[in-house]
């Protein structure tokens, strides 16, 4: 972890430094293939699956952290994933969902990673942050594939709906002031960097994984 001096502000920086690992995430060989209209609509459930139980964690921790002075403020009951992830699974797999779905070795490692870091706030926040902005925003273009090329559109992309924030914009430059000024010196700021990158890198693992078995996923 290195310590350095920014005249930017903290969302700036934090932004900046995550830039290639994000977009790693963004590029990876199962997304490509996800924005690219290439797989089934049971290749998109395997993703939706995994958001369940990394979901459950994160959102467990906003529990835990909800009267937290500083990693209270990244509580939002408005961005709650998991009730329109549960509609979703419902849709997409069935009635039985809860006993037929499992989380892949790679997301059990997030979901263990979410638990383990989230016992300081920075921690919960790298996390969170890594998460529920980009839903915000690139997850938008998902909601709108699914309905295009993948016959989703309610039920099964409900995810990707969040019209409790109201306006997007400026729900996330509501987010990044917050971050500005979140009272950490330098050291927590480059702390939370350095959780913020393995929060992605996890993100990445979860596509790999998802990857091995795109000639399963794939549309016919």
């Amino acid at each position: 972890m290195s310590v350095t001096t920014d005249a930017r502000p903290f969302s700036a920086t934090l932004r900046a430094s995550t830039l290639e690992v994000h977009e790693k995430a963004n590029y990876s060989t199962y997304m490509r293939a996800l924005l690219g209209g290439e797989l089934s609509q049971a290749g998109y459930t395997q993703l939706a699956i995994q958001y369940y139980f990394i979901y459950g964690a994160i959102e467990a921790a906003s529990d835990a952290m909800a009267g937290h002075p500083v990693g209270g403020e990244f509580v939002f009951d408005e961005l709650r994933r998991l009730p329109n992830l549960e509609r979703d699974l419902a849709h997409l797999v069935g009635p039985d969902w809860r006993t037929t779905i499992a989380p892949l070795a790679s997301t059990q490692a997030y979901v263990e990673r979410v638990r383990e870091a989230s016992t300081w706030a920075g921690g919960y926040v790298a996390h969170h942050y890594t998460r529920y902005l980009g839903d915000i925003a690139g997850g938008q273009a998902i909601r709108r594939l699914l309905e295009r090329q993948y016959d989703v559109a309610e039920a099964g992309a409900l995810f990707y709906h969040f019209d409790e924030i109201g306006s997007a914009p400026r729900f996330r430059d509501q987010y990044r002031a917050k971050l500005d000024n979140a009272p950490w010196d330098e050291a927590e700021r480059a702390r939370v960097i350095d959780e913020t990158l393995v929060a992605f890198e996890c993100n990445v693992a979860v596509f790999d994984e998802l990857a091995r078995r795109l000639d399963e996923y794939r549309a016919a």
